[in-house]
């Protein structure tokens, strides 16, 4: 669904309900197994580089029976690590979700117990939606973390 935001004319997709966020976790996790095949027999740190690219690292955090936490971010030569995401992938539902501490919609920590239900719904959209366009672009620039 798009919709059209009034003061800057511009249009921005919004999920219509928590089913539509549980796609897009479905779709994250479709294109990270495609970037990265198997997630469960990953190498703790892997590297990929293009030649004229940013290079782009993808670590495991913590590894467990039914969830990875994985950090994907590039490596700038200044040190600066960008976006710097923390996935959380659930292999038996076959959904990935950024886990993120802070959304820059509100600038607080999201919490179900202390926000609406819609601003916390629109904050793990725009995270997860970023995901899915940054896994699409890295794919486009020929990254990839499946053994060659």
């Amino acid at each position: 669904m798009i919709v059209k935001d009034k003061k800057t004319e511009a249009f921005n997709p919004r999920p219509r309900s928590f089913i539509h966020l549980m796609d897009m976790y479905e779709h994250n996790y479709i294109r990270l197994r495609l970037f990265c095949g198997d997630i469960r027999t990953l190498p703790d740190e892997s590297i990929s580089t293009i030649k004229g690219g940013v290079p782009v690292s993808l670590k495991v955090l913590e590894r467990q029976n039914h969830t990875t936490i994985l950090q994907l971010t590039y490596l700038f030569d200044e040190g600066e690590r960008r976006p710097d995401l923390k996935i959380q992938v659930y292999h038996d539902s076959r959904q990935v979700d950024v886990v993120s501490r802070s959304c820059r919609l509100t600038g607080r920590s999201i919490r179900l117990w202390e926000q609406e239900i819609d601003s916390v719904l629109l904050c793990r959209w725009r995270l997860n939606r970023f995901l899915y366009k940054w896994l699409k672009h890295l794919d486009y620039q020929g990254h990839s973390f499946l053994s060659r």
